[in-house]
C-alpha cells in the first residue's frame, strides 16, 4: 500500500461513504487520511465510520490517520414570516434580539454576543455572503442596517462578521461532548472550527491534553492577522477556503493560501487546503479542468494534504474524486518544474542539532540517490524536520507508538510503520534495512539514510545519521 506521491489526501466521510465496502476503496484509490465531520451524523454513525476504519487498519498492515471535525458555533438569522423575504439594495433592515418571526424590515438575531460588538460601519453577511449589510446604528440589543447587495433571504441563514473579533468560545457545547466523544474514540487530529485568537487554540490544547494533535482551522480574516501566534500552538493547519472566502474578496484567497502554506512549512506544521477542490465531482464522474488545476496549484505550493469534503462525503462519485486526486497529486509531483518551484521554497534550517541533521539527510539522500531516509521517531519531531525540508527522497517513519504513525501518516512524504524499539546502532540499521525492503522502498543494493536521536527513545534528540546499503 505505498503511495506513489508525497502529498496526501484527506476524504470526508458522510452518507455516501459509510458502507465498509466503499470506505475501503476509498482507501484503495488513495485516502490517507479521513475525516468525521462532527456538524453533520451522530455519534453511533461515526462510532461505526471508525471502527470500520481500524479494522481497516488491522486487515491491510498500514496505518491510518483519523480526523475529529468541530462544527464550532453557528451564528444564524431567526425565523422569518413565510420563512422567507427579500431585501432591496439601499433599503433599511433592522436587526435585534425580539423573537417574533422577521419581515422584510427586521429579522431577529438571537446572538446578544454580536449585538454587543457592533459598530457604525461593521459590514455584516447573510447566507454565505450572497446579501451584504453594513451597520449604520447599533446597541447592546439591536443594529440599524443598510442593504448593500439585497435578494432572497431565507430562515435560520448563516451570518459573518468579517471585521470583527466576536467575544465568542470557538467551543459550544455541543463540541465539548463532541470532542470528549471524538477523544475516548481515539481519534488522532481534533481540527478546530471559528478560530479567531491564539486563545482559542490554547482552549482547546488544554481540552485535549495530548491526546489527539491539535488542527487550526483558517477560516476568519482574524485568524490569517495572528497566524504565526496561532501555528505556535497548533500542531497543524487548515486553510478552510470555504469561509475564509464568504469573508475575505475572493481574489485574496489564492494569496492567503500561499501565506499559510509558506507559513506552515517554516513553522514545521502540516498543512491541509480544503473546500470545493474537486466541487464538480459531487455530480459528475470528472473534474473541471480549473479545479484540477486547484489541486495541483496547492502541490505546486507545498501543501502537507489536499482535502475532499461534500465530493466524498455525498457526492454521487466519492471513490472516483479520490482516485482523481491522487492522479492530478502524482502528475504534479513529476512535472518537471515541481522540484525547482518546492526548493525555492525551502526554509533555512535553523540554529540547532537536529534541524542539521535534517538538511544534512536530505541532501546526502540527494547526492547519493537514497532509496529512503528512514527517520525513528517517538514525538515525530525528527519526521516533521525532515519533512519541513521536502526531500527527493520519502520519508520512512518508523517509531514505536502508534499514536505518533497514525497522526503523521498527515505529514508530507511519510509512510509511517509502528515497529518495536532499538537500543543499539546495530539494530538501527537492520531495524531500517529490513522495514525499507519491506514496505518496498528498497531492494538489494539501495542506499538508505538514517536518522535517529540517541539516547534511543529521547523524544526530539535527533543526533544521528547514518548512511546503511540494503543487503
Amino acid at each position: 500500500m505505498r503511495r506513489a506521491r508525497n502529498a496526501k489526501i484527506v476524504a470526508t466521510l458522510g452518507p455516501a461513504t459509510s458502507d465498509p465496502d466503499v470506505i475501503r476503496k476509498l482507501f484503495e484509490a488513495g485516502a490517507d487520511v479521513f475525516r468525521l465531520n462532527f456538524s453533520h451524523g451522530s455519534h453511533e454513525d461515526h462510532r461505526r465510520n471508525f471502527d470500520t476504519l481500524r479494522r481497516l487498519e488491522a486487515e491491510t498492515g498500514r496505518t491510518i490517520c483519523i480526523m475529529q471535525d468541530l462544527q464550532g458555533p453557528k451564528l444564524r438569522i431567526g425565523r422569518l414570516e413565510g420563512g422567507r423575504v427579500t431585501l432591496r439594495a439601499g433599503q433599511s433592515f433592522r436587526l435585534d434580539l425580539d423573537e417574533t418571526p422577521g419581515t422584510d424590515e427586521r429579522a431577529p438575531l438571537p446572538h446578544p454576543e454580536i449585538l454587543s460588538v457592533l459598530q457604525e460601519g461593521a459590514l455584516i453577511l447573510l447566507d454565505d455572503g450572497r446579501l451584504r449589510i453594513e451597520v449604520t446604528r447599533a446597541g447592546p440589543d439591536y443594529a440599524e442596517t443598510r442593504v448593500l447587495v439585497g435578494g432572497p433571504l431565507g430562515e435560520r441563514k448563516g451570518v459573518n462578521i468579517p471585521s470583527v473579533v466576536l467575544p465568542i468560545s470557538p467551543l459550544t457545547e455541543k463540541d465539548r461532548n463532541d470532542l470528549d466523544f471524538g477523544l475516548d474514540l481515539g481519534v488522532d487530529w481534533v481540527a478546530l472550527s471559528f478560530v479567531q485568537r491564539p486563545d482559542d487554540v490554547a482552549e482547546l490544547r488544554k481540552l485535549v491534553a495530548g491526546r489527539a494533535a491539535v488542527m487550526a482551522k483558517i477560516e476568519k480574516p482574524a485568524a490569517v492577522e495572528c497566524l504565526d501566534q496561532l501555528l505556535e500552538l497548533a500542531d497543524g493547519a487548515m486553510v478552510a477556503r470555504g469561509d475564509l472566502g464568504v469573508e475575505l474578496a475572493p481574489e485574496e484567497v489564492p494569496g492567503i493560501q500561499k501565506d499559510i502554506i509558506r507559513a506552515c512549512r517554516l513553522a514545521g506544521k502540516p498543512v491541509v487546503v480544503a473546500t470545493q477542490m474537486l466541487e464538480s465531482m459531487v455530480q459528475a464522474p470528472a473534474p473541471t479542468r480549473a479545479e484540477a488545476s486547484d489541486v495541483a496549484t496547492a502541490i505546486y505550493d507545498g501543501a502537507d494534504a489536499v482535502m475532499l469534503s461534500a465530493e466524498s462525503a455525498v457526492g454521487a462519485y466519492p471513490v472516483e474524486a479520490v482516485a482523481m486526486m491522487s492522479r492530478i497529486i502524482e502528475r504534479t509531483e513529476q512535472d518537471h518544474s515541481y522540484r525547482a518551484i518546492i526548493e525555492a521554497l525551502d526554509p533555512e534550517p535553523e540554529p540547532n542539532a537536529a534541524d542539521a541533521i535534517s538538511e544534512a539527510a536530505a541532501q546526502v539522500a540527494t547526492t547519493i540517490s537514497a532509496a529512503a531516509i528512514v527517520t525513528f521517531t517517538t514525538s515525530g519531531s525528527t519526521a516533521l524536520r525532515a519533512g519541513r525540508r521536502r526531500p527527493r527522497a520519502p520519508i520512512l517513519l518508523l517509531t514505536s507508538k502508534l499514536s505518533t504513525a497514525r497522526r503523521f501518516v498527515l505529514l508530507w512524504g511519510a509512510h509511517c510503520v509502528c515497529t518495536e524499539d532499538i537500543s543499539s546502532l546495530g539494530e538501527m540499521v537492520e531495524k531500517a534495512t529490513s522495514i525499507a525492503r519491506q514496505e518496498s522502498f528498497a531492494s538489494s543494493g539501495s542506499k538508505l539514510v538514517i536518522t535517529a536521536g540517541v539516547p534511543f527513545g529521547t523524544p526530539g534528540a535527533t543526533n544521528v545519521l547514518r548512511i546503511a546499503w540494503v543487503e
